[in-house]
């Protein structure tokens, strides 16, 4: 049958790559053929691209040289160039700070030490695991190294907040409703499986250590995770061992009950058992063979390049949710466990597939609701960040920190003297601390670009910047920069005949033109 056909699309062949199943599974699907929308144009792919793979637009440089390109595997290279830049790795660094902290406030450490640490470990290519585990275990012996306690310590490591946030972020799965009764829609999410998390945390408290003057993390030896349903009658009282959801119950050790402490609890100072409870979680929940810590990371490096998970929310993976196409979010889970959660190489394949390369323009307007999954390339807002870093690219704000520092501009310093001016344009752009990262067009975004002095400063022409370099060019060469630099494509000819006849009525409106390009549609999505 075909459901049988179906199922076998996700197993590997000895031949075939993730890429290629994934293709073959998304053009099985019933009438792909007729709907395919056939490969996005090089201008842009290379505009994707870039913007997923490191969260900005293209130089007009850099999308000179890929058009002009005729070598084959232009695409394949560029990919490969990209996931090996420094800006892959803070762009990364980006996506999963905001995934991760959801934009809560810097109180117990700061932004640039748990940045930090994310950037360094995209930049190695950690596996996945390896950088959720000294997320999760909250270990707090080094003062160099405070980002691991970020996690918790942001989250005042109340236990129910940590236990519904490991749940949703590491795990796909939102058990905040199963708190006080099994969830009263999802049949999978169990009370149980709450308490269950809630029994690694619920020892931990947040302590404010007033002779460090800093806040840290204090552990009980003891104390036990119990519940009851509000929905029992009886009011049966249940109690728990630590366990993940679909895991077994882990057996504490025996210990002796006068030796239970490295050190022992006292006022102002943070107890440290000798067995720690929340140190277990960090290595139950974060490991490749764990399959709803894996099937979360394949949901959300899906996003991460189509700005939508196989599974939406992205938080709510259960039967009853089940996948917009179970064999592609199978191949790739599956894969991970494989390549060892090498974050990396799956964006290198997910990147590669036909799906990802289509073009976003259906073949007419009445077919594009009826077009089979990814048979047209998704439409997708840029998010907070990728918005203020083509916003400074595209106008001609980073250039000039280029010229200005020569050979020494490296990402690293680029990205130093550029941050501190975008914090404004992410404001506008981001969701309320504390929530999931979602798009909503609000008017105080659009007054933002309409009214707001801060792009307007940056087309203010500077030696370097996108209206300076405007100003010494004339005709289609004036033309083809400012397409390149805004939209990162070359202009449409009737594009240029509108240019020339607005310049000729106002030949100083280069600035004005120039930002009514950036505040466009075209320009805050991906396509």
């Amino acid at each position: 049958s075909c459901f049988a056909i179906l199922a076998t699309l996700a197993a590997p062949t000895p031949d075939s790559t993730l890429a290629q199943r994934i293709d073959a599974a998304i053009e099985a699907q019933a009438d792909f053929a007729k709907h395919d929308a056939g490969p996005a144009d090089d201008a842009e792919f290379c505009r994707r691209v870039y913007l997923d793979l490191t969260g900005r637009l293209p130089t007009p440089t850099q999308t000179r040289t890929f058009l002009a390109s005729k070598a084959p595997s232009k695409r394949n290279d560029l990919i490969d160039a990209l996931l090996a830049s420094p800006e892959h790795a803070r762009h990364l660094m980006l996506h999963f700070d905001v995934a991760l902290m959801e934009r809560l406030p810097d109180t117990h450490v700061p932004k640039a030490e748990w940045q930090a640490f994310l950037f360094e470990s995209f930049r190695a290519n950690r596996p996945w695991d390896a950088i959720a585990q000294e997320i999760l275990r909250g270990q707090d012996d080094d003062p160099k190294a405070r980002h691991r306690v970020k996690f918790f310590l942001e989250r005042t490591a109340e236990p129910n907040l940590v236990t519904r946030d490991i749940s949703r972020l590491f795990l796909g799965t939102n058990l905040q409703c199963a708190q006080c009764h099994d969830h009263p829609l999802v049949d999978d999410y169990k009370q149980a499986d709450y308490y269950g998390l809630f029994a690694f945390v619920n020892r931990t408290s947040l302590l404010v250590d007033k002779g460090k003057k800093r806040a840290t993390l204090s552990e009980k030896a003891d104390g036990e995770a119990s519940f009851q349903s509000v929905f029992d009658p009886k009011k049966v009282t249940r109690s728990t061992a630590p366990r993940v959801p679909g895991g077994k119950p882990l057996d504490d050790p025996k210990a002796d009950p006068k030796n239970l402490y490295i050190t022992a609890p006292a006022a102002g100072i943070a107890a440290v058992p000798r067995y720690s409870r929340r140190a277990q979680l960090a290595t139950q929940v974060a490991r490749a063979d764990y399959e709803p810590f894996r099937r979360n990371l394949a949901n959300r490096l899906w996003a991460v390049l189509f700005g939508q998970g196989l599974i939406e929310p992205l938080d709510m993976d259960h039967s009853g949710n089940p996948a917009s196409l179970p064999e592609v979010h199978d191949a790739i889970s599956n894969e991970l466990a494989r390549n060892k959660l090498d974050i990396r190489a799956t964006l290198r394949q997910i990147a590669r597939t036909r799906a990802y390369q289509r073009s976003s323009i259906p073949r007419s307007a009445t077919e594009a609701g009826k077009a089979p999954f990814f048979a047209v390339a998704p439409l997708k807002p840029l998010s907070p960040e990728q918005m203020a870093w083509s916003l400074a690219e595209a106008s001609g704000l980073i250039e000039v920190q280029r010229l200005a520092l020569k050979d020494k501009a490296t990402e690293t310093e680029i990205y130093t003297r550029i941050a501190p001016q975008l914090t404004g344009v992410i404001r506008v752009y981001a969701n309320p601390p504390g929530t999931a990262a979602s798009f909503e067009a609000r008017a105080d975004q659009a007054l933002f670009l309409s009214n707001g002095p801060t792009v307007r400063a940056w087309l203010a022409p500077r030696a370097g910047n996108l209206v300076d370099r405007l100003s010494k060019l004339k005709g289609d060469a004036l033309a083809d920069e400012l397409y390149l630099a805004t939209l990162a494509r070359m202009p449409e000819a009737d594009e240029r005949r509108e240019l020339a006849e607005a310049l000729k009525r106002k030949p100083d409106a280069l600035a004005e033109i120039a930002w009514g390009l950036l505040a466009s549609t075209e320009f805050r999505f991906n396509h």
